[in-house]
């Protein structure tokens, strides 16, 4: 078992796994102005964060890119979200043009309630978008808002998943929570939603939801490392059914680099402590994710 990991050290535990790198599915590239301002946000403890949460990779996009390649992540999103309308289309072009500079970058991009939105995002699809992300808390918005319901559609119809924060964590929002997200997936059956931080810390409830929807994924983004199980430790008995999950092709690996404050490695580490057996590590840090996001070995 791994213990104290650096990263550094990343690339030689994935070469002993057998696999040809790390499938990233919760990474954010942004505008620089945008960025900056959610570092703020972070330095400044907001209320959406809660607690003391400092920045481990800043620099500009090329010093972040040359860490992820030098950690092995061979292919990972550039998910950014709007806080209000007006801002998702803007986003979703600056995200394409990154993307075409990026080679190992996976095109994204994303939406919010407002007139519209059904359109853009279908637009986007046709242009090679292949995951989108849409954060609830942040935006404060009912997942299960009309105006949001035609975007559900175009995205369960097309299958492009769309990574989806809607837990409570790390602070509740006005419509966070399993049950609006639940009713979302009543309506569109067919929508592959990878739910971000397994859900914390409703992480039974986000596991039910995964067991009735087999297009619901869940992303380790932040889960099991020592800064989140202080607060919201993922309940032991809840083990084998990560772990059938996992093998099932529904646990993704997710960093939410590089807004973490602690290195990389500690999220690599935090899934190898859990004992789960190489062949679940080998599904989760890169065969999941290749095969959601399309990715060749």
């Amino acid at each position: 078992m791994a213990t104290d990991l650096t990263d550094a050290a990343v690339p030689g535990l994935v070469a002993e796994l057998g696999l040809p790198g790390i499938v990233d599915v919760h990474v954010h590239f942004m505008p620089d102005r945008v960025l900056r301002k959610v570092w703020q946000y972070f330095d400044e403890a907001g209320p959406l964060v809660g607690r003391r949460w400092p920045i481990s990779y800043r620099g500009d996009d090329d010093d972040r890119l040359a860490v992820l390649r030098a950690l092995g992540v061979r292919a990972f999103p550039a998910l950014s979200y709007p806080h209000r309308p007006g801002m998702a289309q803007w986003l979703n072009a600056w995200a394409a043009q990154f993307a075409a500079a990026t080679p190992d970058n996976v095109a994204s991009g994303t939406f919010f309630p407002e007139p519209g939105a059904a359109d853009y995002v279908a637009a986007a699809i046709e242009r090679g978008t292949r995951i989108f992300k849409a954060h609830v808390q942040v935006g404060q918005y009912d997942p299960g808002d009309p105006l949001l319901d035609p975007v559900w559609g175009v995205l369960a119809e097309a299958a492009v998943p769309v990574v989806v924060h809607c837990g409570n964590g790390p602070v509740p929002g006005v419509h966070t929570g399993a049950e609006p997200f639940a009713q979302v997936l009543a309506r569109h059956p067919g929508l592959v939603a990878v739910v971000a931080h397994l859900g914390m810390p409703e992480y039974t409830a986000f596991l039910d939801l995964a067991d009735r929807h087999p297009g619901v994924h869940l992303d380790t983004t932040m889960a099991f490392t020592d800064f989140t199980e202080a607060q919201a430790p993922f309940p032991r008995d809840e083990r084998s059914r990560l772990e059938a999950l996992g093998l099932q092709g529904r646990v993704l690996y997710g960093s939410d680099f590089p807004n973490i404050p602690y290195p990389f490695a500690h999220q690599v580490e935090s899934l190898v402590r859990l004992d789960l057996g190489d062949e679940w590590l080998r599904a989760v840090l890169w065969g999941n994710g290749a095969r959601l996001l399309g990715v060749p070995r």
